[in-house]
């Protein structure tokens, strides 16, 4: 064999090994790989190391088993009291059939936007305006219940489906817009009253709090006040009750007696009374001064 023939067999060689590395195929994580053998369905590839015969089965279709998202754009539709809105929807969904998903349906993604639509004219148009406004988790759940059954032929499994925006008519957007302003304007007023309501009795509360302080104050006052005249005027009785005693053991005459009494009656005439009556013992001055001349005589 020449030179000529060994590049040959190099050349198949390499080509053999080229042909056989092309058709090795690794299925990654959350993928599914459709395997078709002179166009006939023949397997589906799940995670792992497949080995693929070299032109007699082909690769249909390589599916992504992850939840997908898919946002619709507006549609319009027109509820029970004859009012078109635009409205968007956002679709979750998953794969669970790669075979179904491949050959069951022409363009899923075509088919689920259709089905949606069409789904959501029929809900809508037998609600009133304000029950659409209201109502989303009803009208969610209401589409994935039917669109599920409907995809499930498919190979398709719809999660969630979420009403994105609701979008009225404009002047229905302007009466609604004025509706929550006015609303938000009188709850506003309600918080203003309210606080102003709990400001003034704070305020009143403060008020008689102070008044029951000044009031306790002026009682304080006032009982110190007759404890120190009660304590005066107990001093001044335990004064005059030790002086009647000191006298009585010092063994008074009459006559210190009655200068006593003349002392106090001195007394009782520098004050402010307009009536002093004399006692019968004072009315003998004469006798009284004579005595009192006497004992300061004696001293």
């Amino acid at each position: 064999m020449g030179p000529f023939g060994f590049m040959i067999i190099a050349i198949l060689f390499l080509l053999a090994i080229v042909i056989l590395v092309k058709n090795i195929k690794v299925v990654q994580q959350a993928k599914a790989v459709v395997i078709e053998r002179l166009g006939a369905y023949q397997t589906t590839w799940n995670v792992g190391l497949h080995f693929k015969i070299p032109f007699i089965e082909r690769v249909a279709k390589t599916v992504s088993l992850k939840e997908q998202v898919v946002d619709f754009p507006p549609q319009p539709v027109i509820t029970k009291d004859n009012v078109t809105m635009q409205i968007d929807t956002v679709i979750y969904f998953q794969i669970t059939d790669p075979k179904m998903y491949t050959y069951d349906v022409e363009h899923p993604l075509t088919a689920i936007e259709n089905l949606t639509a069409t789904t959501l004219r029929n809900i809508i148009g037998e609600l009133e305006l304000d029950q659409t406004l209201t109502s989303r988790d009803i009208i969610n759940s209401k589409m994935r219940a039917i669109l599920d059954e409907a995809t499930d032929p498919w190979g398709i499994k719809i999660n969630r489906v979420e009403l994105k925006n609701i979008m009225p008519p404009r002047e229905i957007q302007e009466a609604m817009e004025k509706q929550m302003k006015a609303e938000r304007e009188r709850r506003e007023s309600i918080l203003k009253a309210e606080g102003e309501k709990k400001s003034a009795i704070l305020l009143a509360e403060g008020e008689k709090e102070s008044a029951i302080l000044r009031a306790d104050a002026e009682k304080q006052v006032r009982i110190l006040e007759a404890e120190g005249q009660a304590e005066a005027i107990l001093k001044v009785q335990q004064a005059t009750a030790e002086g009647i005693k000191l006298i009585n053991e010092a063994g008074a005459s009459d006559q210190v007696i009655r200068i006593k009494a003349l002392e106090a009656f001195q007394a009782a005439a520098d004050g402010k009374a307009t009536k002093i009556i004399i006692p019968s013992e004072i009315q003998g001055l004469a006798g009284l001064a004579t005595s009192l001349k006497e004992v300061m005589g004696d001293k």
